[in-house]
C-alpha cells in the first residue's frame, strides 16, 4: 500500500445488458456486491481515503451498500464515457500528483496480487502509464494491444477499426491502468469526444501519450478471468462460480474437508477451522465463522453463524445470526435465528426452533419445540412439542427456565413465564403462573374415564 497512489473505480453505469432495474455494480457474486470485491482489492494498494468510486445510476443505493468500507464517492451526473468519468475526479484532493489507478466496478475477480504487481511493474518501467492486458483464444469484440519493437503499447485498436492482420492479435485491453498523474491530467484535458458516440474514451489518452513521446507499458496477466467485466447474468453466474471454486479450494488446502465441493456454496468472508467437515449442498454465507473439528451436515444453511470448536450442525438445519458453543449440537432440521445461543454440550434436535433464546450448558430440546425469547439454564430437559407463547399480539415476553428443570412433552409456557431451578412441569400442561424451585407444576384438566361409554355409543341406532 502506498500513500501516493489514488484509485478511481468507475461504477456509474446501469448495465443495460443485465436486463435489471438494479445498478450493475450492486449485483452479487461470491457473497458480496461486485463493487465491494473491487474495493477490497483496491485496498491492497491504497488506503480507503485515497479510493474514490465514481457513481451515477442509483447513486444513493450504491453509496449505502459500500459506505462502511470507508471510501469516498463522486457522482457522474451524465455518463459520457470512461475518460469523462475519470476527468471529473481531476480536482479531488491528492489526485493531481502521484499515481492514479483506474479500476472498474464490474470486474470483481481482479486480485490484490495482480494490483501489487501492476504497481511494481509501473514503478520499475518509468513509463507514463501501465495497462493490464491478457490473451484470449477468441478476442472478438475487444480492443487489441498493438506493441512496438520495444514491447511498449503502440496503439489500442478497437475491433471495428482493426485491420485483418490486427484482428489476429490475441492480446486485449482490460481498460485497467496506472497513470502518472502529472502526465494524465493535461493529456486527458486534450482528448476530444468520439464523433460517433459523443463519449470520451481513456484509450485516447494512450494515443496522446504516444504522440507526445510518453510510453505506455503493457502488463499481461495469465488468467483472463481477472480482468474481464460482467455484462450479462450468464457472466455473473460464471463469476460467482469462480469465486465459490476459489473459496472451497482455499479451505480444502487449509485443512477443511468438503464433500462434493462443486455443490457447496461458501461466501468469500467465511472462516473455517482445520479438520472441519462440510457436507454436500451446504451453504456458508455472510461472515460465518466456524472453529476446528466441527461438522456441517448436508444441505444446512449457516448465515452469519458462529460455531466454536467441535460444534455440530446436522443435515438440513438453518443457523442464522446465532452461535453454537464448543461441543454443541443442532439438528437435523433445526432452526436457530436472531441471536440464538446454544451453550457447550447442549443439544437442539429435529424440528426445534430457537429465536432470541439461550439454551444453557448440557441442556436438551430434542424434538418439535419452539423456544422464543427464552433464557434456559444448564442441564434442562425440554420435552417434545413444548412451546413458549412469547407474543400477546402487541409485544414479546420472556421465559426463564432455571438450571436442572424438566419440562414435559407438549407443555405450553405462556410468557412472561418463570420455571424455577430443579422443578418439573407435567406433560401437556399450560403454565400461566411462576413455578417455584423444586416444585411440580400441573396445568391440565383431570382425566375422567366413563366406563362403557364407547360401547353404548356404538350400539345406539343410527338416526
Amino acid at each position: 500500500m502506498s500513500s501516493n497512489v489514488s484509485v478511481v473505480i468507475l461504477a456509474a453505469g446501469l448495465g443495460t445488458r443485465m436486463k435489471s432495474n438494479l445498478a450493475k455494480v450492486l449485483h452479487r457474486a461470491g457473497g458480496a456486491c461486485l463493487l465491494e470485491h473491487v474495493i477490497l482489492a483496491a485496498k491492497s494498494i491504497a488506503p480507503p481515503d485515497r479510493i474514490t468510486a465514481v457513481i451515477g445510476h442509483q447513486a444513493d443505493r450504491v453509496r449505502a451498500e459500500v459506505a462502511r468500507l470507508g471510501i469516498s464517492f463522486h457522482v457522474q451526473e451524465e455518463q459520457k464515457g470512461t475518460g469523462h468519468a475519470l476527468h471529473i475526479c481531476a480536482g479531488l484532493p491528492g489526485h493531481r500528483s502521484g499515481r492514479i489507478v483506474v479500476l472498474y466496478g464490474d470486474c470483481p475477480l481482479l486480485s490484490p496480487v495482480t494490483l501489487q504487481r501492476l504497481m511494481q511493474v509501473h514503478e520499475q518501467s518509468g513509463c507514463a502509464a501501465t495497462v493490464i492486458t491478457t490473451h484470449l483464444n477468441n478476442p472478438t469484440g475487444y480492443g487489441r494491444i498493438i506493441r512496438d519493437a520495444r514491447g511498449y503499447v503502440e496503439a489500442i485498436v478497437e475491433e471495428k477499426a482493426a485491420t485483418s492482420e490486427q484482428k489476429l492479435v490475441t492480446e486485449i485491453n482490460s481498460g485497467i491502468y496506472c497513470f502518472e498523474a502529472a502526465a494524465l491530467w493535461p493529456h486527458l484535458d486534450r482528448v476530444q469526444p468520439n464523433p460517433a458516440s459523443g463519449e470520451i474514451y481513456l484509450t485516447d489518452v494512450v494515443e496522446h501519450f504516444r504522440t507526445s513521446g510518453l510510453a505506455t507499458i503493457p502488463l499481461a496477466v495469465e488468467d483472463p478471468n481477472e480482468v474481464l467485466g460482467i455484462n450479462t447474468r450468464v457472466e455473473l453466474a460464471e463469476v460467482d462460480r469462480i469465486f465459490r471454486q476459489r473459496k472451497t479450494r482455499e479451505l480444502m488446502l487449509s485443512g477443511v474437508t468438503i464433500e462434493k465441493p462443486e455443490t457447496v456454496t461458501v461466501d468469500f468472508a467465511v472462516e473455517v477451522g482445520r479438520d472441519t467437515m462440510i457436507g454436500p449442498f451446504a451453504q456458508l454465507l455472510g461472515r460465518t465463522k466456524i472453529g476446528e473439528e466441527c461438522s456441517i451436515g448436508a444441505c444446512s444453511i449457516l448465515d452469519n453463524a458462529e460455531l466454536e470448536d467441535g460444534a455440530q450442525v446436522h443435515p438440513f438445519s438453518s443457523v442464522q445470526d446465532s452461535r453454537l458453543a464448543a461441543g454443541a449440537h443442532a439438528g437435523p432440521y433445526a432452526r436457530l435465528r436472531m441471536g440464538a445461543v446454544v451453550e457447550k454440550e447442549a443439544h437442539v434436535g429435529n424440528f426445534v426452533e430457537l429465536k432470541k433464546t439461550r439454551l444453557g450448558r448440557g441442556s436438551k430440546a430434542m424434538h418439535l419445540a419452539y423456544l422464543g425469547d427464552s433464557t434456559i439454564g444448564a442441564n434442562v430437559n425440554i420435552g417434545a412439542g413444548t412451546i413458549t407463547c412469547n407474543y400477546d399480539g402487541q409485544k414479546k415476553h420472556p421465559t426463564l427456565i432455571g438450571d436442572g428443570a424438566f419440562v414435559g412433552s407438549n407443555s405450553t409456557l405462556v410468557a412472561p413465564a418463570e420455571i424455577g431451578a430443579g422443578s418439573y412441569v407435567a406433560a401437556a400442561s399450560v403454565v400461566t403462573e411462576p413455578v417455584p424451585e423444586d416444585a411440580l407444576a400441573i396445568g391440565r384438566g383431570r382425566q375422567v374415564n366413563k366406563e362403557g361409554w364407547a360401547k353404548r355409543r356404538r350400539e345406539q341406532p343410527a338416526k
